[in-house]
């Protein structure tokens, strides 16, 4: 089961472009170096050409998540309006008085300059829907924390 993520239109663009290239030049690349590590030989010892194979693996494995993502994917401008969703700018303030301001998206948005926090972490599912001034909690690996939104404006 595969969940929506917003992205930005310049983060939509450039996985396109990344998934294009794998397909296009990355795999032909991929088998043409398999092919000239296993010319050297014995391939039970044969280090080149395993290391050759598990790069494929790695790139396959990044088309199959970039073409997941990319089919779920809510393209965009973010939206505007006085509660929290994804693709939102949102400053909050912990229990300590700590303040952090980040883009509620995805991880592939982080060239915005901002640090991204995933709207289907823990954090991000608990401010989904809060206004400015509101508080809500979360668990994560560490402990419950309790966050209260102080600003929320669209990603420009």
């Amino acid at each position: 089961m595969s969940e929506t993520v917003w992205l930005s239109q310049s983060a939509y663009d450039r996985l396109s472009a990344e998934l294009e290239e794998l397909k296009t030049e990355g795999r032909p690349r991929a088998s043409k170096e398999i092919e000239i590590a296993r010319a050297h030989g014995d391939l039970r010892e044969n280090a080149e050409y395993h290391a050759a194979k598990e790069e494929q693996g790695k790139m396959e494995a990044r088309i199959r998540q970039l073409e997941e993502m990319l089919r779920n994917a809510q393209v965009g401008e973010a939206p505007d309006g006085d509660t929290v969703a994804a693709g939102m700018v949102v400053t909050t303030v912990d229990e300590d008085g700590d303040e952090d301001t980040f883009l509620l998206g995805s991880r592939e948005d982080r060239d915005t300059g901002l640090p991204v926090v995933s709207a289907n972490s823990p954090l991000g599912q608990a401010l989904m829907g809060a206004k400015v001034g509101e508080t809500r909690s979360y668990a994560a690996p560490a402990g419950e924390f309790a966050v209260t939104v102080t600003e929320i404006r669209p990603h420009e």
